[in-house]
């Protein structure tokens, strides 16, 4: 991945991107305002005792963002049709329910995590592995949760703010998630390495192919967008969507 994590699980709650349209939902244009209007006091409010180094991960991201993991994913949003897209994003989606049901579970959202297994369970066999979203028509409803999310419904902090090499934005607590999160991904555990170095590509231009609408978007002190925009994500995960601050119960 690349600083453009600090997006990547934005479309999974509820935010839907249409490349070609550009078209963003409500939620998405809810955070993208937040970001805007809190990036003037970002240094204040960001817990961001590492930005030196920070910085110099996140630059050395984005060039590599630039010079070929965005060209790729422009290509390749071009050229594939609309249903082979759709349906690679299926698989991939469906890749991650098996985390998604594990947290639900481990944060006592049981009914979510049952759902969840289900959605497993039906996509993986009538959906053809995953790449038709069988169980979605049949009213079992996505979720996104991750390891990340669960320590932090169980009280556990963010910790200083994190640019990972390659990964992109995170914390701390995210950090020692994701080491977690990467051991229920079923596709490392293939036996073919370059098959699974092909998965791991493909899910990541699958990911940033969602996001080239937001590119645009972009203004100012690119690394402090990015990082506030990751953090303001990174809480409406963890409070459910419930989203406290200036908006209120807007």
């Amino acid at each position: 991945m690349t600083c453009y994590s600090a997006y990547s699980k934005v479309k999974h709650v509820n935010i839907e991107i249409e490349v070609c349209s550009r078209r963003l939902s409500p939620i998405a244009i809810l955070i993208l305002l937040t970001v805007f209007l809190i990036v003037p006091n970002a240094n204040a409010q960001s817990y961001d005792p590492w930005r030196n180094t920070n910085q110099i991960i996140f630059a050395v991201n984005d060039y590599f963002d630039q010079l070929l993991v965005r060209p790729i994913t422009f290509t390749y949003t071009l050229s594939a049709p609309r249903a082979v897209r759709k349906g690679v994003g299926n698989f991939f989606s469906n890749s991650r329910d098996i985390n998604i049901a594990v947290n639900n579970a481990l944060q006592f959202k049981f009914q979510s995590a049952i759902s969840d297994a289900g959605r497993v369970v039906v996509n993986s066999t009538i959906g053809i592995a995953g790449i038709l979203d069988v169980a979605s028509s049949l009213g079992l409803d996505k979720h996104d949760e991750d390891f990340g999310q669960t320590f932090g419904a169980w009280g556990l902090g963010t910790g200083p703010y994190l640019v990972l090499p390659v990964l992109g934005a995170s914390n701390l607590r995210d950090a020692l998630g994701l080491v977690l999160d990467t051991a229920f991904n079923p596709i490392q555990y293939l036996e073919e390495a370059s098959l699974r170095l092909a998965l791991f590509s493909a899910e990541e231009i699958d990911s940033r192919s969602g996001l080239l609408a937001l590119d645009e978007l972009v203004s100012g002190d690119k690394y402090i967008f990015f990082r506030e925009a990751s953090i303001q994500n990174r809480e409406y995960l963890i409070n459910d969507g419930q989203i406290e601050g200036e908006f209120g119960d807007f």
